[in-house]
């Protein structure tokens, strides 16, 4: 799998299983909106049909015969701040719009007429079945988008690529939490390969529903072992680890080992003196793999990597422990 996705450190804040939803359109006659925010990649059935026409896997509206043009209306699954979007019209080809532009806003308890919206994509060519990235300079806190299309037409996804937004202001340092969940902003940076699943899947809120739930990698045909680098929501001391398996039966890593760092925004954590939390330890299939008693004390750290040997499928990965306050 080839992944051009420049954003890809990034979370898809617009996904549904962290609770993002289409909640309006001024359009949607051939292909209901909410497709637009699927999680799965966008398919084409040749000889598909409804009710309405030729049966789209996207966001389409109908041809419009006045003046104006169509939008629909995204709450992201968590707030956070914008950092690149891809509006992609995979398999519409004589459909697609011409041209698109974003807004987003911040309203917790939802827009209304009174909303102000931002612009933070002007309007944009599109061409047929492409992706269409574009980096987002937006310092504004955001829950909602809005996304126009010129002046009609069919979008297969839109994705949001963000950061989470978490106060730690008034945060209980004393409180135990996972310091990577995805709530506290935390996220997967980088991996050396995810070609049956997204490394994104590790920290989501939700329990893996299937295989492809997961992060996978390919069989390795070569010596060495599979990674995963991941960044904390906040710095911390992890006292368990929780290493789920599940779905994973005759592809799960045979052992696992994670590893911690404390680096700031200016190092690239790839490159930093990473010490050993969880020696190499066995996993089974399908399972809860608990470690306690096992991880090495350590100061507080900011990443983990974890390695998977020599490859395979990890579902969920959890890191309990307590955030350490910063001076």
């Amino acid at each position: 799998m080839i992944d051009d996705n420049p954003f890809r450190q990034w979370i898809d804040l617009a996904q549904p299983r962290l609770g993002a939803k289409v909640i309006t359109a001024s359009d949607d006659f051939f292909a209901p909106k909410e497709r637009l925010i699927e999680p799965g990649e966008p398919v084409f059935i040749p000889d598909k049909y409804d009710d309405h026409g030729k049966w789209m896997d996207g966001w389409e509206s109908r041809r419009k015969r006045t003046p104006g043009h169509d939008y629909c209306v995204v709450q992201l699954g968590v707030a956070g701040y914008i950092r690149g979007v891809n509006i992609d019209t995979s398999h519409f080809i004589g459909n697609y719009p011409p041209s698109a532009s974003l807004e987003s806003c911040f309203a917790p308890d939802g827009p209304d007429d009174a909303t102000q919206w931002r612009e933070i994509l002007p309007k944009s060519d599109l061409m047929a079945d492409s992706h269409h990235y574009h980096a987002i300079e937006c310092t504004n806190l955001t829950t909602h988008v809005r996304l126009h299309i010129y002046p009609d037409g069919g979008v297969a996804r839109l994705r949001v690529f963000g950061e989470v937004a978490c106060d730690w202001s008034d945060h209980d340092f004393g409180k135990r939490i996972d310091l990577l969940a995805l709530k506290y902003g935390g996220r997967a940076l980088s991996c050396n390969d995810e070609h049956f699943g997204s490394m994104h899947n590790l920290n989501i809120p939700i329990p893996g529903i299937n295989m492809g739930d997961g992060w996978e990698t390919r069989r390795r045909r070569e010596p060495g072992n599979d990674w995963v680098i991941l960044k904390l929501g906040h710095p911390g001391k992890i006292d368990e680890i929780s290493v789920n398996t599940a779905f994973f039966k005759g592809n799960y890593p045979d052992r696992v080992s994670i590893e911690g760092t404390y680096v700031d925004n200016a190092i690239d954590p790839a490159e930093a003196l990473w010490r050993t939390l969880l020696p190499e330890s066995k996993l089974t299939a399908d399972s809860v793999h608990v470690f306690t008693d096992t991880i090495a004390k350590h100061p507080a750290i900011s990443h983990v990597r974890m390695n998977v040997f020599p490859d395979g499928g990890i579902s969920r990965l959890k890191l309990f422990g307590y955030a350490e306050k910063q001076d």
